[in-house]
């Protein structure tokens, strides 16, 4: 007898995130779509209209937020604004429902530095304690377990990836990390469905933003302290590019002792070579964007600067995908006992 599909409701879904979900979940063997749900108050809108690269693929509409809608899901992906999930949540997961919150809601221990960075005022407290990051190379038991999943940010997710094995073993001075990475366009969000403006103020140009108060910084530092076991402050520089997808990091640091390329490429396979998303690249070999862009692979390298005895750990990830709706989709999948690879199993898109 087939076993019954997982019934999953998206909120938010003609957003970035929420469309790139939609194309996800669709094609997932475990999974059914049962709501698509947007958080304007104006009349249901055909998917289409939102993605039209979804044309044809379901009858469902984009309809207004019901609560009523929600009663008999499984699980519902939140592809919300900040500030909006806290209100949400508590409501769902009374109905038994399994969140997992692409906003920042409930990425942070502490309501206070949510509070600073964020500027808003927690309402959901009490929730953030159980609330579990959800990086599944660093959290997976955790995850497995979980009722409620923070999806992290993608320039964490692309940081975390690159430095995480050096982090645990304390091989870099903690004092010393400087992350640089370089984002596509889509990594702002879509607040409306035209956003046609955005390439002639990009097109052509590369720019630095948020430059010592970006808002992924505190996130960072909680995961890498976490993974380090002591308090860390960190430099972290984001760029814009003009392409529509991908991040690029190249993470800094100084070793704690004398190591070459080939020892510190031998610590990461330790950590890596069994982690389905994550391929860590040859020695000599560099990340490129384009071969991650559509997938949820993270191609990570490393290289030591022997002359300085800094370590330069590099990751390529697609922001909509590994840094966002696919590890959200490898989350769920923990969540219900699948394989993580499920509905997710496939390579970029190419040239």
């Amino acid at each position: 007898m087939e076993s019954r599909k997982l019934k999953v409701a998206i909120i938010g879904a003609t957003g970035y995130t929420g469309g790139e979900l939609v194309r996800l979940l669709l094609q997932h063997p475990n999974a059914e779509i049962a709501a698509l749900l947007r958080l304007s108050s104006e009349d249901a809108l055909p998917l289409h209209k939102a993605h039209p690269h979804l044309r044809g693929l379901t009858k469902l509409e984009c309809v207004p937020y019901d609560d009523s809608l929600l009663d008999g899901v499984d699980a519902a992906f939140l592809a919300v604004p900040n500030g909006v999930a806290m209100e949400l949540a508590p409501k769902l997961l009374e109905k038994g429902v399994k969140v997992i919150d692409l906003s920042a809601d409930f990425r942070f221990r502490n309501h206070e530095t949510y509070e600073r960075w964020y500027r808003k005022s927690h309402s959901a407290k009490d929730l953030l304690a159980e609330a579990v990051y959800g990086l599944p190379e660093i959290r997976r038991e955790q995850i497995r377990n979980a009722r409620l999943v923070a999806n992290p940010g993608c320039y964490p997710v692309s940081a975390l990836l690159a430095l995480a094995p050096l982090l645990r073993r304390k091989l870099v001075h903690l004092d010393s990390i400087v992350i640089d990475s370089k984002s596509g366009v889509s990594g702002a969000g879509r607040s409306r469905l035209e956003v046609g403006y955005l390439f002639t103020e990009l097109d052509e140009d590369f720019r630095a933003y948020g430059v010592a108060n970006h808002r992924h910084t505190p996130e960072m530092e909680q995961e890498f302290s976490e993974l380090a076991g002591e308090s860390i402050r960190l430099t972290f520089t984001p760029h814009l590019v003009p392409m529509v997808r991908g991040i690029f990091t190249t993470a800094y640091a100084r070793l704690t002792e004398p190591l070459s390329t080939e020892d510190v490429h031998k610590v990461y396979e330790l950590d890596y070579a069994r982690e389905p998303f994550v391929r860590l690249l040859e020695i000599g070999e560099l990340p490129r964007v384009k071969a991650v862009v559509g997938s949820n692979f993270c191609d990570v390298s490393v290289v030591v600067d022997e002359r300085t005895q800094r370590v330069i750990a590099l990751s390529a990830i697609d922001n909509l995908v590994k840094g966002a709706s696919g590890n959200a989709v490898q989350c769920f999948n923990l969540m219900f006992n699948l394989d993580e690879r499920t509905g997710l199993w496939c390579g970029g898109i190419a040239p």
